[in-house]
């Protein structure tokens, strides 16, 4: 927990009330690789943080899944439309790593929302970074080449080229393995 909280805390200084709070309500869990947080058509009722391990948020379409995102270490974790609504997701998300996580049901944040207002400065903070980086996501795939997606990925998120598998990745990157292949291979498409 105290990763977690040293990283709230980064954000914005956390009052000892809402640190306890926290201390109260977070809960901690492990799963294990391929295990669901979150299968779609089921409401999200948490926000995880990812302490240790790896995970993907994928959906499908015509039989195929296709991976949207990927978090990691220090990395907060949720359906967004699901959890902010309370209504069925269309995405899933599974665990590609043993992981441990923290975790807050969607009524205790509100009532930390309501109750401790200086997290919701934390909340515009991080906010504001999944935003960017949808932005960045959505620019990559209108306006970038295949390898340029790939170029792009390996010098941002490096470990992620290493740690998730090659299918996982080539549909994040929107080609076919193959086309993956080639292109770490150092071909340009």
């Amino acid at each position: 927990m105290k990763l977690l909280l040293d990283y709230l805390n980064s954000i914005y200084a956390m009052s000892p009330a809402l640190i306890e709070h926290l201390g109260n309500v977070l809960k901690y869990t492990e799963v294990s690789k391929k295990d669901y947080l979150l299968k779609a058509g089921r409401i999200c009722e948490n926000v995880w943080f990812i302490e240790k391990g790896l995970a993907r948020c994928f959906y499908t379409k015509d039989d195929e899944d296709i991976s949207s995102w990927f978090m990691k270490e220090g990395d907060v974790i949720f359906s967004v439309k699901s959890f902010y609504k309370q209504e069925p997701s269309y995405e899933s998300i599974q665990m590609l790593e043993d992981s441990s996580l923290f975790y807050i049901t969607y009524k205790e944040l509100q009532y930390i929302y309501n109750n401790f207002l200086e997290f919701n400065y934390i909340r515009g903070v991080l906010t504001e970074k999944y935003y960017m980086l949808s932005d960045e996501r959505t620019f990559s795939m209108r306006m970038q080449k295949a390898h340029e997606r790939y170029i792009y990925l390996t010098h941002h998120h490096e470990d992620l080229t290493q740690r998730v598998p090659a299918k996982y990745l080539a549909s994040y990157l929107g080609i076919s393995e193959e086309t993956l292949s080639r292109i770490r291979a150092g071909k340009k498409y």
